[in-house]
């Protein structure tokens, strides 16, 4: 029997990674940094394994992805939903660094990833994007504490909370803005982008950094992406609800506010969710359908390089 080609998975944490290798159960830990990173390198160029699983840390695990790609070793990234639901599954509900890693060899083995892409030019973008999007969401949570507070000293501190973030907020959008101009591919992206009606700098930006796949996607693989196509829940005579869930849920989230203005602003969108309404659809199942459409039409626009025009949207 020819042996099987081995699977890799690690699990990433600040300060280190754990790796794991499918079929043979070796297991071995290295710095998350560069000198771990050569280090692993040169142990998984040893071992040549198929594929490379690495699940999504909050950034930490950038700097990993970058040198293993760099040399040309294949790397999978592994989202976190679909990982767990496997690991309960497989009826593994332990949970620790070690043992992750070697869930993530087993899933990267059995289910489909999508290789890992590093964008250089984008890891800029991304973290002042990001970073804009904390500061809104910090800001809020403020605000709401502002609402319940009465005393007056907490009152006072939570206000210059909120006046440092919103400051912090322009500062970015100023950061971002430049960031994009300064990049002629970019620059040319969030043009076409902003020339749809309901689509604003904080969209444009957040699909251009989350999103660099657009332009080259089909309808139903960005709808899948973004996390916006409804998925079937019937058993027998049973005819659920359609729902949506997964894909990339913080440009899933900018998106929605997009299409809102849209629905109000852009004809198109406009009549497009009035059809909806009067058909009988729910004003959440409109909004859906309306971020469905608003997103496959951006990604045609890219495909084509074309400004957004009414009469073929």
């Amino acid at each position: 029997m020819t042996p099987k080609t081995p699977i890799v998975g690690i699990d990433v944490s600040k300060d280190k990674l754990d790796v794991a290798v499918d079929p043979t159960g070796e297991c071995f830990q290295v710095a998350n940094d560069a000198d771990g990173w050569q280090t692993l390198r040169r142990r998984l160029e040893e071992i040549g394994p198929r594929a490379i699983g690495i699940e999504p840390s909050g950034g930490y695990e950038w700097g990993v992805i970058g040198a293993l790609l760099a040399a040309g070793l294949p790397v999978k990234m592994v989202d976190a939903w679909r990982l767990r639901q496997f690991a309960k599954a497989s009826g593994v509900l332990a949970k620790n660094d070690r043992l992750d890693a070697a869930v993530i060899a087993r899933f990267v083995d059995l289910m489909p990833c999508r290789a890992a892409r590093r964008e250089p030019e984008l890891e800029p973008l991304a973290e002042l994007v990001w970073a804009r999007h904390q500061a809104v969401e910090d800001a809020l949570r403020y605000a709401n504490q502002l609402e319940r507070a009465r005393h007056g000293e907490v009152r006072r501190l939570l206000t210059r909370h909120i006046r440092r973030l919103e400051a912090d907020r322009l500062a970015l959008d100023k950061r971002i803005a430049a960031t994009i101009a300064a990049n002629p591919v970019l620059a040319e992206r969030y043009k076409i982008l902003c020339s749809a009606p309901g689509v604003g700098p904080v969209l444009a930006a957040t699909l251009i950094a989350f999103v660099p796949e657009l332009g080259s996607l089909t309808r139903a693989q960005v709808g899948a992406l973004v996390g916006v196509v409804p998925y079937d829940f019937d058993s027998g005579r049973m005819k659920g609800l359609r729902c949506i869930f997964g894909g990339r849920a913080k440009v899933r989230r900018v998106l929605y506010m997009a299409a809102q203005a849209g629905a109000q602003w852009n004809p198109v969108l406009k009549a497009f969710k009035k059809r909806l309404i009067d058909a009988g659809k729910k004003p959440k199942v409109a909004i859906v359908a309306v971020m469905h459409k608003l997103i496959v039409r951006l990604n045609a626009m890219l495909r084509d390089n074309a400004k957004w025009d009414q009469n073929h949207a």
